[in-house]
């Protein structure tokens, strides 16, 4: 049984678009993309467990999490949808589309491959989360003074501290479920699919040019599990592709989803 996630409903009239955000994000990172895919599609952004307004809970894997998303298609009445997911979402997005076929027109999976990761960037920055002194910030930006001494890129600095919010009594928090988070980072590095996990249906993978996340290396084994799917290339984004060339990543889904 999943949990009931929140989410944000982005309007459309067409097929039902169900987009899940990466570690550390939210729904709301989707809201201006969702909005502009609205015009052909009804899109929902979803925020997964222990991330932005949903509960906190464990265990913090692919498959809860794909129960989750599982639950909430069965709340809305959506038998059937197209999947987007970036990054961790992506991950979650892969495993519910292999082992859920029947709920799942169409998977878009954005800047990740079905493969093991090891972030030694990321394991630096869970540690520059947990070492903040929330007692000692009065605003986000003392907050990204804080975590300048452990991570250089400013991007990353404000996309974390978008994960802090006031009490009602004034003191700073975390929205995330920080210590289950860290504690499940090496179950979310690892791929969730097994040899025998294969979907079929239309895919799509959106990669950054500029991202290290997937490389040539990885297109057999995506090919393996997704055989239908078509890669695409933006050259000059990161691992954002749908911040760092929005107009770009939109023309790539909108084609996708018009392709019949």
């Amino acid at each position: 049984m999943g949990l009931i996630l929140q989410h944000r409903d982005l309007g459309g009239e067409g097929p039902p678009l169900v987009i899940l955000h990466g570690m550390l994000g939210s729904s709301r990172n989707w809201q201006t993309v969702g909005r502009e895919l609205a015009s052909t599609n009804h899109v929902w952004a979803l925020d997964a467990r222990n991330h932005g307004q949903s509960p906190h809970a464990e265990p913090m894997d692919y498959p809860a999490m794909a129960a989750d998303v599982i639950q909430w298609l069965d709340a809305q009445g959506l038998a059937k949808v197209t999947l987007m997911g970036h990054s961790m979402g992506g991950k979650t997005a892969m495993l519910l589309a292999c082992r859920h076929p029947d709920r799942v027109d169409r998977l878009i999976v954005v800047d990740i491959a079905p493969k093991d990761y090891h972030w030694v960037g990321r394991r630096a920055e869970y540690d520059a989360m947990n070492a903040l002194d929330l007692s000692a910030i009065k605003t986000r930006a003392d907050a990204e003074k804080q975590l300048e001494t452990t991570i250089d890129d400013w991007a990353m600095r404000k996309f974390i501290t978008t994960n802090l919010e006031r009490t009602a009594e004034g003191a700073w928090r975390w929205v995330i479920n920080l210590p289950v988070l860290t504690s499940a980072l090496g179950v979310l590095e690892r791929t969730p699919l097994t040899t025998t996990d294969h979907y079929s249906g239309p895919t799509q993978f959106i990669l950054g040019g500029k991202s290290p996340y997937v490389t040539s290396a990885d297109h057999g084994v995506i090919q393996t599990h997704f055989p239908a799917a078509r890669i695409d290339l933006l050259p000059e984004a990161g691992h954002n592709p749908h911040m760092d060339a929005r107009e770009p990543f939109i023309k790539l889904v909108s084609s996708f989803l018009a392709d019949s």
